[in-house]
């Protein structure tokens, strides 16, 4: 690359050596210090490459890792298949996010776990159960955001309590009660809103009030006497408003 000089601690490329002088130049589709190929500056880059996406393709055996990043947000999609096996893990990222859907699979296994979060949030739906024992639980999470409801089911007993909380959120209410015995209050929660009625009555008496709370807006409310005593406010509150029927008409 020509060498480089800094203005005002900006990345300023010599024009008078650039290969590109007599073409983006002259056309004022490039400024040094502002969109400039050359420069070693991301901003630069993609500004050029925006407005001159054909120069993407040249740049991607380039041995500057950011503007081979860059590059392969502009490049052709059958161009940018060999840099899965990229030794740059931001060259892995980019390529992860625009090759097709169903051609991430070898990058299910990458090292890097932004890249397979990456390839957890775009990988078809059929394809992901393939990836819930990720190692990492930020890619497990994704999984389990997206996964069908017909394989969540095997994401109930994750290590991490994230996951069984997204795990909570999306299984649907007959599914629940396998959660009733979560070692964490926070899933046994939102297990608990939204249960099954008849399942929520069976959590009423859970140690932590949080649960009995949640549980006390599902259950039918000829099974929530036994909380009219209970030491928490919140709970004795919600309880007396359901049993006098007002409950429903303040949430309405």
């Amino acid at each position: 690359m020509p060498g480089l000089t800094l203005l005002n601690e900006t990345p300023t490329a010599d024009c008078a050596t650039c290969p590109h002088r007599e073409t983006t130049l002259r056309e004022g589709r490039c400024a040094p210090g502002d969109s400039c190929l050359i420069a070693h500056s991301g901003r630069q880059i993609e500004r050029f490459l925006r407005r001159n996406p054909e120069y993407a393709e040249a740049c991607l055996d380039d041995p500057f890792w950011e503007r081979r990043a860059i590059a392969v947000r502009y490049a052709p999609v059958a161009a940018i298949r060999a840099l899965a096996r990229d030794p740059d893990e931001v060259v892995r990222r980019a390529v992860a996010t625009r090759l097709p859907a169903d051609e991430l699979t070898a990058l299910m296994k990458d090292e890097d776990r932004e890249v397979r979060i990456t390839v957890a949030a775009r990988l078809p739906a059929a394809s992901l159960a393939r990836m819930m024992h990720d190692p990492d639980y930020m890619v497990r999470l994704q999984v389990a955001h997206r996964l069908p409801h017909g394989s969540l089911p095997r994401m109930a007993q994750d290590p991490d309590r994230e996951v069984r909380k997204e795990v909570a959120r999306r299984l649907p209410p007959f599914a629940l009660a396998r959660l009733a015995g979560d070692e964490d209050v926070e899933v046994r929660a939102i297990a608990a809103g939204r249960m099954l009625p008849d399942q929520a009555a069976a959590m009423l008496g859970d140690a932590d009030w949080t649960v009995r709370l949640a549980a006390a807006r599902q259950a039918p409310p000829e099974t929530l006497s036994a909380l009219v005593d209970d030491p928490e406010s919140d709970v004795r509150a919600l309880v007396l408003a359901r049993l006098n029927g007002t409950a429903d008409r303040e949430e309405a």
